[in-house]
């Protein structure tokens, strides 16, 4: 037998499958199941060794170019370039190695929900056995408070209730049943199994295990989890194609150059260290690093804003967001069930509305109350959300003094009335005589009080079962006889909620003094019907409409039930006129290419499974979509991990979905993610300009290279020039440049296409315009100090291009010149060009540092030449920057 249709079986038949019985398993039976079924534990996917991933992060090709330019190097005698080299590699590979070790623990998580204790039948008598020992057949005895830990079909059931959000999504409490269930349905409405992981809010139940470890649904998701892969981001996509370009770039003309200096008789040796400091000059070395710390910094500013990134390579990806999936409860909703309105006398009310001096409102409060085993302290609600949602609707009324109620002989005191407004001064002053507790078969729950005295009993439930036990309807003038007529504009009433997605409680009432029983709930008096519902936070409706402005297509994907969701996308903003709402099993009923065709109108996806979820994700990415998922249980995980940037919830999420994401809201606030993605997108643009900073001062220094290397001259720079460059010099810019303040206007912008690298043509013409110029300045200086001697040429060479490429760092800041920019707003550019001076001026003007360094000691003459030629191409760009500001 499969598990999919266990919920269509007996017990009895299901018994009989699983050889057991109502004494539970034999203690050798139970461990022959467990040598052949395995321990009930979730299997953990392979994971690298840390040794692996640290070797893996040389496997690229830019990092295999400086190993071999540091082998010439120190075969030429030039130690000190292949130290530096060296260095710089290890650094880059042990941050790529923390950032990968500190990725997924998911599966641990999933482990540590399924790791408590369990109560079960063995050998006719009650143990308890750790939740590994569990086996299929095994018959599990539940109570209030007990952590589910097998899969399994009720057998008998005792007014089980029980909490699957973690599982399905949806919020409230679910009622179990022992009933056979026909057909195939959703997870979430086969109220006759239990499922791992899933917690017991009430009541008891006998049932019998029919799945336990990876057979699990628990275990499902831990499956999916390890068969989802992570994506690169689109920034890692972009950089990858690049750093392949350049590689290939860098060899071919690096081969060039070295058979060009063969065939003009040049050394082997000095052949090769031409070509090595041209690999040098061409290659970032530390344009890893700053990529990494300019998305720390992006991450600092987010977490401010209640947004955790866990991952710093989902900070970029957040720029380009397209699609958002995301949770309805807790994350467009305040995931607290609310009253709304309240129909009674013919009329609608909202609770504020209602008048505790009339005695028809009076009577539907002590039904709300005093039917009601929910609780509120300290401003927390404790028992059944619905419940609880009655006593804010209580508290919410217009007490006076003059609401007299009697129970215990006395009347509730007028200052207690007028002052405390809270159920316990109505609790406090009745006592409950006799009660039928809900049950999931009857919809029902009725109390028996003395209400002036007279016997009375209190009943509330669903209203298809309530109203046909009605007799009468209660007005403001009087009680009426429950016509056809008085029942259809009841069931108009409870319609034109439920359509907008409202859940409606029944209230009703009869004075008796026949012992209260399920054969005694019938004869009421029809009160009235409040509606609630799980209202939107305020500030999403206008987090959806940043979110359309910015290009970004929100979709709601939710567990709850379709008219429920598709109402409150509705009122954000989610659900639009033409767009399409699937429940899950819609959605299973649909083609991959349906999907594909229909995928941009669909807006609402209701009770959906963890498979769906991922289903969903996939078709996305593959209609070119950067993918956004919010979740917060162990059914979201695997979508979590399978999206471009999970996104779990702070407050409400499980450690699993925490661990799957990427980008944890502390605030689980759909508002949150639209100021991450404005941030992200600011990152993304400051790491843009700090590769356009790094390029363009490389390119000035391949050219120079090249130039020289034509011209048949000596060599420009030695390595360590052009690492001091990279690594020092250049860095402090490039940060400041990731530091560059958000502009408000990119949340107007589009999302970026993701298939759009960083290497546009717009971005190459810059790149090589600014890089000319650059290098222009560069031989001038080169050329100036020649006649004097090669060593002087190259001092002036390499003390011209680091100054260019510290002033070139305010080009690089923005789109705009200078001149409206401003140095202000930016104070991190000044700091990073001032250091960059004092250490170039360090090397030039101390003594002890020019053979380390390779320079010759300059006059006063060379240095202002030096100066007025870095600062030439700035001037240029600026004005060129400046006409363009005046144009736009």
């Amino acid at each position: 037998m499969t598990e999919k249709n266990f919920w269509n079986c007996s017990g009895d038949e299901l018994l009989k499958e699983f050889k057991t019985d109502s004494r539970g398993l034999s203690t050798e039976r139970a461990e022959e199941i467990r040598s052949e079924k395995g321990e009930n534990v979730l299997q953990e996917g392979k994971r690298k060794s840390t040794l692996q991933v640290f070797l893996s992060q040389f496997c690229d090709l830019l990092v295999i170019i400086l190993i071999i330019a540091a082998v010439i190097s120190m075969f030429s005698d030039n130690i000190e370039s292949t130290i530096v080299i060296l260095a710089v590699l290890v650094m880059n590979a042990v941050l790529g190695t923390v950032q990968h070790v500190k990725a997924e623990r998911s599966l641990d998580s999933l482990k540590q929900l399924s790791s408590p204790n369990a109560k079960v039948m063995r050998d006719g008598v009650k143990q308890e056995l750790p939740s590994r020992e569990i086996v299929p057949g095994d018959i599990v005895l539940l109570e209030a408070g007990d952590m589910i830990v097998a899969d399994g079909r009720i057998l008998r059931n005792f007014s089980l209730q029980v909490n699957e959000s973690s599982l399905t999504g949806e919020s409230t409490n679910v009622e179990k049943n022992d009933a056979i269930i026909e057909g195939s349905v959703p997870l979430a409405d086969r109220t006759n199994m239990v499922y791992s992981g899933s917690l017991v809010t009430y009541g008891r139940a006998e049932v019998l295990v029919t799945g336990t470890g990876m057979d699990t649904e628990l275990g499902k998701i831990a499956g999916l989890m390890n068969a989802a892969k992570e994506r690169k981001t689109p920034l890692q996509e972009s950089l990858d194609k690049f750093s392949a370009r350049l590689a290939a770039f860098i060899m071919i003309v690096c081969a060039l150059v070295f058979v060009l200096c063969i065939y003009r008789k040049m050394a082997v040796l000095d052949s090769m260290m031409f070509a090595v400091a041209l690999a040098v000059a061409a290659i970032p070395e530390a344009l890893g690093s700053i990529v990494t710390i300019v998305q720390a910094f992006g991450t600092q500013k987010m977490a401010k804003e209640n947004a955790i990134i866990k991952n710093l390579k989902a900070v970029e990806s957040l720029g380009c967001v397209s699609v958002i999936c995301s949770d309805k409860t807790g994350t467009l909703t305040q995931n607290k069930m609310t009253v709304q309105e309240i129909y009674l006398d013919g009329k609608l009310y909202k609770p504020e509305e209602l008048d505790s001096h009339n005695q028809l409102h009076r009577y539907l409060l002590y039904d709300a109350v005093l039917t009601n085993d929910s609780s509120i302290v300290d401003g927390k609600g404790i028992g059944d959300p619905t419940e609880y949602a009655l006593l804010e609707m209580f508290r919410q009324v217009h007490m006076m003094p003059g609401m007299e109620t009697e129970g215990k002989g006395t009347s509730v005191p007028a200052e207690a009335v007028k002052w405390s407004l809270k159920e316990d001064v109505l609790r406090d002053c009745m006592d409950r005589m006799e009660e039928v507790p809900f049950d999931s078969d009857r919809k029902l729950m009725s109390t028996k009080y003395l209400l002036h005295g007279v016997p009375t009993i209190l009943t509330k439930g669903a209203v298809d079962v309530l109203l046909d036990r009605c007799v009468s309807v209660r007005y403001s003038d009087g009680v009426k006889p429950m016509t056809d007529e008085e029942k259809a504009k009841i069931k108009a009433q409870n319609k034109a909620f439920s359509e907008n997605g409202l859940r409606v409680l029944s209230f009703a009432y009869k004075e008796s003094d026949e012992v209260l029983g399920v054969d005694t709930e019938y004869g009421f008096t029809f009160l009235g019907l409040v509606s609630m519902v799980d209202p939107p936070r305020p500030e999403s409706m206008a987090a959806v409409a940043d979110a359309r402005r910015a290009g970004i297509k929100p979709v709601m994907i939710t567990g709850d039930h379709k008219i429920t969701a598709v109402a409150i996308a509705k009122q954000i903003g989610i659900y639009e006129d033409g767009d399409m709402a699937l429940t899950g099993e819609e959605l299973d009923a649909l083609s991959d290419e349906e999907l594909a065709r229909d995928i941009t109108k669909i807006s609402v996806y209701a009770r959906v499974s963890p498979e769906n979820k991922i289903r969903i994700v996939d078709a996305w990415q593959k209609n070119g979509n950067i993918v956004a998922m919010t979740g917060d249980g162990v059914n979201d995980a695997p979508a979590l991990k399978k999206a471009d940037i999970g996104v779990a919830m702070g407050i409400t999420g499980t450690e699993v979905s925490k661990d799957a994401a990427a980008m944890i809201l502390s605030d689980d606030n759909f508002a949150t993610i639209i100021k991450a993605v404005s941030n992200g997108r600011n990152v993304y643009r400051n790491i843009k300009n700090a590769i356009l900073f790094l390029l363009s001062g490389n390119t000035a220094g391949i050219l120079a290279v090249l130039y020289t290397s034509i011209a048949a001259l000596p060599v420009p720079f030695a390595p360590v020039h052009l690492l001091f460059i990279n690594l020092l010099t250049d860095s402090l810019p490039a940060l400041a440049i990731g530091m560059e303040p958000a502009d408000p206007s990119l949340l107007s912008e589009k999302p970026r296409d993701p298939k759009k690298g960083i290497l546009t043509s717009d971005f190459m013409a810059k790149m090589l315009s600014e890089g000319l110029l650059i290098a222009i300045a560069t031989m001038t200086a080169f050329h100036l100090g020649l006649p004097v001697s090669p060593a002087k040429a190259t001092t002036m060479a390499f003390a011209t291009l680091t100054l260019a490429r510290l002033f070139h760092g305010f080009n690089c800041r923005s789109e705009e010149s200078m001149f409206k920019l401003g140095f202000r707003s930016n104070k991190y550019s000044v700091y990073a060009f001032l250091a960059g001076v004092a250490f170039l001026a360090a090397v030039l003007f101390i003594p002890g540092l020019h053979s380390l360094f390779s320079v010759v000691s300059l006059g006063a003459a060379d240095v202002l030449k030096i100066a007025g030629l870095a600062f030439a191409p700035t001037a240029i760009i600026q004005i060129i920057k400046a006409i363009q500001d005046n144009r736009r």
